[in-house]
C-alpha cells in the first residue's frame, strides 16, 4: 500500500513504523491527503495484524506533528457543515480502528505535539518524550476559534478529569514533557532518541495487549463523575464564569465545555460524536476564521520579520541603557533582565533608580512563591541590573531607552546627555506614546539612529512593542529595533511616524466615542456596559480614567500648540470637549487623583460618579438592548474606520501589524481578528455602507474617504 504523507515500513521482529513526513513541508499536518493516508494505514495495520508485535509513531520532521490545515479551514463555508462532519467522522474511525486492534501502539515525541498533533499522539496507548523544556505540547485550539474536535476532549477528559482538564482544553493551556508526565499524560522521559526507542520497545514487550484506559474494564473518570458533588458544584458555575469571562463571543469556549460534560455522561464513541457535531459547526464560523487568520497567519507574519528590513545580521544590544526609572522605565529593565540583557537604569537620584530595580525584585518574589524561579535564578536577574543617578554608567551602552516625562525639552535634555556617553554606533530610543519621532528626533546629533520603542503599561504583562520609523530613522536601526524587540519575547509592529502613530491614535478614539456618547445623554454604565459586550477589556471610561483625563488634555492642549505653530487651527471633537469639561470645570482628572469618570473611595469598589448622572444624562427614548448594539457598533467601527486610515496615510504598511498591534496594543476584540480583519468580516461593501450612515448621525469620525475605501479594496484582494 502507498502513502503520500506517511512512510510504513515492518520489521521482521514484528514492529510497525510510521514515520509521518508531509512532502514539501518543514511540519505534518492534518490535510485531506493525510486523512486518506490515516485510513488506508489503519486497513495496512489490521492486514499485518497477525504478524504484528506493535506500532510505533514517529516524525520525520524537527516536530511530531502541526495539527490542522488551517489554510484549508480558511476556505471553509458555512455549507460545508455537514461534510465536515462526514471526514471528521472518517478519521476517527481510523483512529479508533488502530487504538482497539490489541496492539500496543506507542508515540515517540522528539518535538512539539500542538492541537491535532497531540490528538495523533493521544491515538497511542503510551507517549514517550525526550526531556527538553522547550517541547511544548497540547491543545491550544481555542485560542484559534476551534475546538480539539479530533479526540482531543474526550480523551483528555477521560485522561484528567472535568474540572482538571478544563484549563488545557477550555484555555488552551500547554505543557513540557515533564510536566506532561507529572499528570500521567506521557509515560516516560528519555535524554536520546535512542533511548526514546528503547522505552517504546521496552513497552510494547510488557504490554502486548494493551489498551485505552476507557477501554478497560472498571474504568472510572479521574475527579468524579458529573453526577459527583465536587463536579457537580463546579459545573453548576462554569457557564456563568465562562460567560462572564467571553459574554458569548468565543462559541470554541462554549462548545469544548458542553462536550466536555455532554461526553462524559455516555460512552466514549458517543462522546467523540458529540464532539465531531460541535467542531463541524464552529470550524465553518466567522470568529473562527478572523481568529486563525490573526493568531496564526498574522502573528507568524511578524515573527518571521515581514516588516524588518532586509539584508542585516540579526543584532541582540550587550548593554542597554534606560532614561527614568518610574513604572515604565522599571518595566523596560525587568523585560531586559529576564531575558539576559544587562541593562543601566538611570534616574536624577540613585534612590529613585533602585526603587526602579525593586519593581524587579517584587515582581521575582511573586515568581518564587509560585515555584517558578529559583534563589539563584532571581539572583542573577537582579545583577543585571544597574540602577545609577551617574551618566557616566551609561559608557558603552549599544541601545539607550529614554522613558521620562512626555516633555518635548526634557526629552531633548536627556537625548544630548546620552549620546555624548553612549556607544557611538549604537541605537537611541523614545518611548513616547505620542509626540512624533521626527521631531524628537532633532534633538539627536544622529537621527538616522533615532527610533520609537512604544513599550506598554505594565511592560511584564503587555506583549506588543510598536517600533515606530522616524523621517530620517535608516533601515539599520529598524532592524536593531525589530531584533530588540524579538530577543525580550515580545511582539513588534512597525508603524510610519504621525501624530499618536497608530495604537495610542486608534486608542484615542475609543475613549473619546465613549466620551461624545456620555455627552449625547446615554447613560455612563449603558456605554461601559456595552463596551465589556463587545469584547473590550475595558470600559472607556474606565480607561481613560486609568490613563488619566488630565493627560488627555495635556496632549490635546500640545496639539493646538503644534497646529498653530504650523499656521492651523485645531478643531476639538465632542469627545475631547467632553474631557475638558471634565478636568476644567469638575476638577475630575482620573484615578491618580481620586475623582474621574468613577469616583474611588477609600474602602469598597469604584463606582461611577453621581455627578455623570446629574450633568449629562438624558432619559432613554430608545429601547436600551437596541440601543446598546448601536453603543457597540461606534466603538468598535470607530476604531476599524481609523485604523483604516492609518493603512491608507502609511501609517500603518501591512495588514499584520494592524490586526496584531489593534487587539495586543488596545485591546481590540480578540473574536474580530484585528480591527482590519474586522472590516473585512464585516463584508466591505456593509462596512461602507454603515459608515455612511453613522457619518451621517454622529459626525465624521466615521467618514470614510474615496481613498481609504479604495485602499481598504486593494487589501481585501
Amino acid at each position: 500500500m502507498t502513502f503520500s504523507t506517511l512512510r510504513y515500513a515492518l520489521s521482521p521482529e514484528g514492529i510497525a513504523t510510521v514515520t509521518f513526513d508531509e512532502p514539501g513541508s518543514p511540519v505534518n499536518t492534518m490535510k485531506p491527503e493525510w486523512q486518506a493516508d490515516m485510513l488506508a494505514l489503519a486497513d495496512q495495520l489490521h492486514a499485518d495484524q497477525a504478524a504484528l508485535k506493535g506500532v510505533l509513531l514517529t516524525s520525520a520532521k524537527t516536530t511530531f506533528f502541526a495539527g490542522a490545515d488551517l489554510k484549508g479551514v480558511l476556505k471553509l463555508q458555512a455549507s460545508d457543515a455537514a461534510t465536515g462532519f462526514v471526514g471528521i467522522e472518517a478519521v476517527k474511525k481510523a483512529f479508533r480502528r488502530i487504538e482497539t486492534m490489541g496492539k500496543p501502539v506507542v508515540a515517540l515525541l522528539q518535538g512539539a505535539a500542538l492541537g491535532g498533533g497531540w490528538e495523533v499522539a493521544l491515538i497511542a496507548h503510551a507517549r514517550f518524550a525526550l526531556d527538553q523544556p522547550k517541547i511544548t505540547l497540547g491543545l491550544p485550539e481555542v485560542t484559534l476559534g476551534l475546538i480539539p474536535g479530533a479526540t482531543g476532549i474526550t480523551k483528555m477528559t477521560r485522561l484528567l478529569g472535568l474540572m482538571a482538564a478544563q484549563p488545557y482544553l477550555m484555555e488552551g493551556k500547554l505543557f513540557n514533557p515533564s510536566e506532561a508526565l507529572s499528570m500521567g499524560l506521557v509515560d516516560g522521559l528519555a535524554s536520546s532518541p535512542e533511548q526514546l526507542m528503547d522505552l517504546a520497545l521496552a513497552y510494547i514487550h510488557d504490554n502486548p495487549q494493551a489498551q485505552q484506559p476507557w477501554d478497560r474494564k472498571g474504568y472510572k473518570m479521574p475527579g468524579g463523575s458529573v453526577n459527583s458533588p465536587a463536579v457537580a458544584n463546579g459545573l453548576a458555575v462554569a457557564p456563568a464564569m465562562l460567560f462572564n469571562k467571553a459574554h458569548g463571543l468565543y462559541p470554541a469556549a462554549q462548545a469544548i465545555l458542553e462536550s466536555m460534560v455532554e461526553g462524559a455522561q455516555v460512552d466514549y464513541d458517543t462522546a467523540t460524536r458529540i464532539e465531531s457535531r460541535k467542531l463541524a459547526k464552529v470550524m465553518v464560523s466567522q470568529t473562527t476564521k478572523n481568529m486563525i487568520t490573526a493568531f496564526f497567519f498574522n502573528l507568524n507574519a511578524i515573527k518571521a520579520g515581514q516588516s524588518r528590513p532586509r539584508g542585516f545580521a540579526p543584532w541582540k544590544p550587550a548593554k542597554v541603557g534606560i532614561l527614568g526609572a518610574g513604572m515604565m522605565g522599571a518595566g523596560i529593565a525587568y523585560a531586559n533582565a529576564m531575558k539576559g540583557i544587562a541593562c543601566v537604569l538611570r534616574d536624577t537620584s540613585l534612590e529613585k533608580a533602585e526603587r526602579g530595580r525593586d519593581y524587579t525584585r517584587q515582581l521575582t518574589d511573586k515568581r518564587l512563591a509560585q515555584n517558578r524561579m529559583s534563589e539563584a535564578k532571581q539572583a542573577q536577574v537582579l545583577s543585571l541590573i544597574h540602577p545609577t543617578a551617574q551618566l557616566q554608567d551609561l559608557h558603552g551602552c549599544d541601545l539607550v531607552i529614554e522613558a521620562v516625562f512626555e516633555n518635548r525639552s526634557l526629552k531633548a535634555q536627556v537625548t544630548q546627555e546620552a549620546e555624548a556617553v553612549m556607544n557611538a554606533a549604537g541605537v537611541f530610543a523614545t518611548n513616547t506614546s505620542t509626540l512624533p519621532i521626527s521631531g524628537l528626533a532633532q534633538a539627536s546629533v544622529r537621527p538616522t539612529k533615532f527610533v520609537g520603542l512604544h513599550f506598554f503599561s505594565p511592560v511584564d504583562k503587555m506583549r506588543l512593542v510598536e517600533i515606530i520609523k522616524g523621517a530620517q530613522t535608516d533601515d539599520e536601526t529598524l532592524a536593531r529595533a525589530y531584533d530588540y524587540v524579538l530577543a525580550l519575547g515580545k511582539t513588534p509592529i512597525v508603524v510610519n511616524d504621525g501624530r499618536g502613530f497608530f495604537t495610542s491614535r486608534v486608542f484615542g478614539t475609543y475613549v473619546m466615542e465613549g466620551a461624545a456618547m456620555l455627552g449625547e445623554g446615554i447613560p455612563a454604565a449603558l456605554i461601559e456596559h456595552a463596551a465589556l459586550a463587545a469584547g473590550m477589556p475595558v470600559g472607556p471610561l474606565a480607561v481613560m480614567d486609568e490613563t488619566s483625563l488630565s493627560l488627555s488634555v495635556h496632549v490635546m492642549e500640545q496639539t493646538r500648540a503644534d497646529f498653530a505653530a504650523e499656521g492651523k487651527t485645531y478643531v476639538a471633537t465632542a469627545g475631547e470637549m467632553m474631557v475638558e469639561r471634565m478636568v476644567h470645570e469638575f476638577k475630575r482628572s482620573g484615578r491618580a487623583a481620586g475623582a474621574g469618570f468613577y469616583d474611588y473611595p477609600s474602602s469598597g469598589p469604584k463606582r461611577l460618579w453621581s455627578g455623570l448622572k446629574q450633568h449629562f444624562e438624558k432619559p432613554l427614548t430608545d429601547d436600551p438592548q437596541a440601543l446598546q448594539l448601536r453603543i457597540k457598533q461606534r466603538l468598535l467601527y470607530r476604531q476599524a474606520v481609523e485604523t483604516a486610515r492609518c493603512l491608507q496615510e502609511n501609517v500603518l504598511t501591512s495588514a499584520h501589524d494592524a490586526n496584531i498591534g489593534s487587539m495586543f496594543g488596545i485591546g481590540f476584540p480578540a473574536w474580530t481578528g484585528g480591527a482590519l480583519q474586522f472590516v473585512f468580516s464585516e463584508g466591505l461593501d456593509n462596512f461602507v455602507n454603515n459608515c455612511r450612515q453613522l457619518a451621517q448621525q454622529h459626525g465624521q469620525g466615521f467618514d470614510l474617504s474615496p481613498a481609504v475605501i479604495d485602499c481598504l479594496h486593494k487589501h481585501a484582494t
